[in-house]
């Protein structure tokens, strides 16, 4: 009986390791695939692979970006979302991942949700205050898009994108100062034609206030003149 149990017990071990050699051996597989942007090739094997091993955050990483890459983004979402809460030192890059899956379905609500947590994780990751930039655009939260395109050039000074950007923060600005000069000008609108109106009623109360006093001075004459019943007598 004894010697059963030990044969069991060897021969779960056995299993086991041949799993994780398994599971070790498709990981390698597709991250080489990945590697070659083959997302196609790659995919069965990361599967395979977060399938035997699910604490390889890599390969969960991996396999959401060629989900994503074969525009498989709903199952690109469920993967980012399943080993979100397990991030350790990848959250960052996992809910940025998952801010741009949100982002392409149009989701800007999710997609601001998750830049900021990559955010909160990674205060210096610099493709998360782009992205939140690029999603702040689309909801018009267009002030705190030129604050996350400003952090995003302090973090990435030399960035090739960096002529684009402050294009873009220029063209915002200006629609800001525009903004300011309409605002400006109509409320000088709305005071001059106050201060017209009002004169209007100051004229037109002057104006009835002038006849009231000339319709008093005619009526008080006519209540002075007495009456007289006595018969005149000529010398």
């Amino acid at each position: 009986m004894k010697k059963l149990l030990c044969t069991a017990v060897v021969l779960f071990g056995l299993g086991f390791s041949l799993n994780a050699q398994n599971a070790q051996s498709d990981f390698a597989k597709g991250e080489e695939f990945f590697m070659q942007n083959k997302p196609k090739e790659a995919m069965p094997y990361l599967e395979n692979s977060v399938a035997a091993d699910s604490a390889n955050l890599k390969a969960f990483l991996y396999l959401g970006i060629v989900y994503q890459q074969l525009d498989m983004t709903d199952e690109a979402i469920a993967v980012y979302r399943k080993v979100l809460p397990r991030g350790g030192d990848e959250t960052a890059r996992i809910a940025y991942n998952l801010g741009n899956a949100y982002y392409s379905k149009g989701n800007a609500v999710f997609a601001d949700q998750f830049y900021t947590q990559a955010i909160e994780a990674d205060p210096a990751y610099a493709p998360a205050y782009l992205n939140r930039g690029n999603t702040r655009i689309k909801s018009e939260s267009r002030r705190e898009a030129v604050s996350d395109y400003e952090t995003f050039l302090t973090l990435e000074p030399r960035s090739p994108k960096r002529p684009d950007i402050e294009r873009l923060i220029a063209f915002i600005r200006e629609e800001f100062a525009a903004e300011e000069r309409r605002r400006i000008m109509e409320e000088e609108a709305a005071r001059a034609a106050a201060e017209r109106r009002q004169q209007l009623l100051d004229e037109l109360t002057a104006s009835l206030q002038a006849a009231s006093a000339e319709t008093q001075g005619l009526s008080a004459g006519s209540e002075g003149v007495e009456g007289y019943e006595g018969e005149f007598e000529l010398e």
